[in-house]
């Protein structure tokens, strides 16, 4: 077991979580880099698809994990360093990347050309991918079965990330984007450090692990409304610094309260007699065995790596088995990898198109630079909800009613056509109504993709896979940020300046992302017929457990 178990190791996690996401508010401190670096739309566009490799690339953080941290047969502790190295990796990249740009924007080093900026972005927002991997392939490990939920809960407090550090800013930084670069460099490093010696593998199975989780996810939607709150209110009304230390006083106090979650969890489990626990793991096992005689064939396509110098996988991916692991390479050689990873391409990278350009669509459009922060912060207040709700509502379904998990990807691309149409049409307050509805869907699909890679292609390389899947969101922010949205921006404020007015500045690269996401949607109802018959019987295994206990 690890220091304080898995109930204080996730606690731990929630609140690396939430320090991690300076790559969320790029929309806060975008306008000092292009101004103090002198950069034109298409270079900023340019820097920001940098931060969205960074954030998203974590192949590097998933091969580190699975070596330290996870390997199949042997006990976790017999690594006695669990993830933790892979959470000091992301501390000294997120040091490093971030600090070195504050250096550059307050000009105590000379301005450095743009390919030196694009790879202080990138180390500082690939510190994201470690902090994540580390968090939730941890979380998966030790709760098996609410796998979607748990998903949801870290990565629903990863998107809340982005309003939280913002509200830390405008409280004790006075407004300063330049000093909120820095609090990026110092805040998740000193969080990480202090707390990745909680974090590791313990798969207990306590049997009230739903209740609790139950109430993590109450303190996210609690934490989620009191963000909102906070959030209009300062957009109504100038609050003085007293109200808003308050604020941010509360908001703290919310989140400190997984502790409490966690503390009488671990009492509970602690509470039971040893010889309890040991009839408990070794009823598991027979469950285990039980079930996959009952539903599961072996294939006698599948050859281990080595054993004849090469490896076959069946091409049919309909005889897709629950409980087999594969490893990136055999996942890689399925056409349901692919299916994912382009459905993902299409919704991600649209999303982040949206939100990486969401000041200059505030602007383009007339909206106060107050207003276009709050839809930055507002824009953590979607991401979480669906990066939250679709873990939670996608698991009770599944358990309940046996609907597949690439259904709601489906339905989630097919909302976000609806957004960017709404943000491309220009109507008053349109883009209130499309950032919510793309914030949402976009914060969705990081929930489900990791979720469905586990189901499919098994948990054991799952941080390798699920960060190989996510490349497809900067590969589709990077031609639909650059190539489309900025260069289209460019050609329409030509002679003009470096800005544009006016509805017709994105309203074309809004028709076309509307046009990408359709596509994703149609990609992802392939993947979802495909994958029925596998959710058929990870409801069945769900429900023998139930049956069981």
């Amino acid at each position: 077991m690890g220091t304080g178990g898995k109930w204080i190791g996730a606690a731990a996690s929630i609140w690396m979580q939430c320090s991690s996401g300076g790559s969320y508010a790029f929309g806060i401190y975008s306008p000092v880099l292009k101004s103090t670096q002198g950069y034109d739309q298409s270079t900023l566009d340019t820097v920001s698809v940098f931060k969205d490799i960074g954030a998203n690339a974590g192949i590097l953080s998933g091969l580190l994990y699975s070596s330290v941290a996870s390997p199949r047969g042997l006990s976790p502790s017999s690594f006695p360093f669990g993830p933790w190295l892979v959470h000091l990796a992301g501390a000294i990249q997120c040091f490093a990347g971030y600090f070195l740009m504050w250096l550059s924007v307050v000009g105590v080093i000379h301005r450095p050309p743009v390919p030196a900026m694009c790879l202080f972005m990138l180390l500082g927002a690939h510190a994201q991918t470690f902090f994540n991997t580390a968090n939730v392939v941890t979380a998966v490990h030790n709760f098996p079965d609410y796998s979607g939920t748990v998903v949801g809960i870290m990565k629903g407090f990863l998107g809340l990330s982005g309003a939280v550090l913002i509200q830390v800013y405008q409280t004790l930084l006075g407004g300063n984007p330049s000093t909120f670069i820095l609090m990026l460099a110092l805040l998740p490093t000193f969080v990480t450090l202090l707390l990745m010696f909680l974090i590791r593998i313990d798969q207990t199975n306590s049997g009230d692990d739903k209740k609790h989780l139950d109430g993590f996810s109450a303190v996210a939607l609690a934490v989620a409304a009191y963000l909102l709150i906070i959030i209009i209110l300062k957009n109504m009304f100038s609050l003085p610094l007293w109200a808003r230390i308050l604020t941010l006083t509360v908001l703290l106090v919310l989140l400190a309260s997984p502790l409490k979650i966690a503390i009488r969890a671990q009492q509970e489990e602690m509470g039971r007699l040893p010889d309890m626990l040991s009839n408990e793991r070794s009823q598991l096992i027979d469950d285990t065995t039980v079930e996959y005689e009952k539903f599961f064939v072996q294939e006698d396509t599948i050859e281990v790596l080595g054993h004849a110098g090469h490896e076959n996988i069946s091409s049919d991916d309909n005889m897709l088995q629950l409980g087999k692991d594969m490893n990136l390479l055999q996942a890689m050689r399925t056409l349901n990898f692919w299916l994912l990873s382009v459905a993902m391409l299409c919704g991600m990278g649209s999303g982040l198109a949206t939100i990486n350009n969401i000041s200059q669509i505030g602007q383009s459009l007339g909206y106060k630079t107050v207003e276009t922060n709050t839809l930055v912060s507002l824009w953590s207040i979607w991401n979480f909800l669906g990066r939250f709700g679709a873990g939670y509502v996608s698991d009770m379904l599944l358990h309940t009613r046996g609907w597949a998990r690439p259904l709601f990807i489906s339905l989630t691309l097919a909302t976000m056509t609806a957004g960017h149409v709404i943000i491309a049409s220009g109507f008053s307050g349109n883009l209130y109504v499309g950032s919510v509805l793309v914030g949402i869907c976009y914060g969705s699909q990081w929930s489900l993709m990791p979720t469905v890679a586990s189901e499919i292609f098994g948990v054991l390389h799952m941080g390798t896979i699920f960060n190989t899947i996510a490349i497809a969101s900067p590969i589709g922010s990077s031609i639909l940020s650059v190539l489309v949205v900025g260069s289209i921006y460019d050609t329409e404020s030509s002679g003009k300046g470096n800005s544009c007015h006016g509805t017709h500045c994105f309203m074309l690269s809004f028709f076309i992302l509307a046009l990408v996401s359709l596509v994703g949607f149609l990609i992802a109802l392939i993947l979802f017929f495909r994958t029925r018959r596998l959710y058929w019987q990870i409801r069945q295994r769900h429900l023998q457990h139930i049956t069981r206990r």
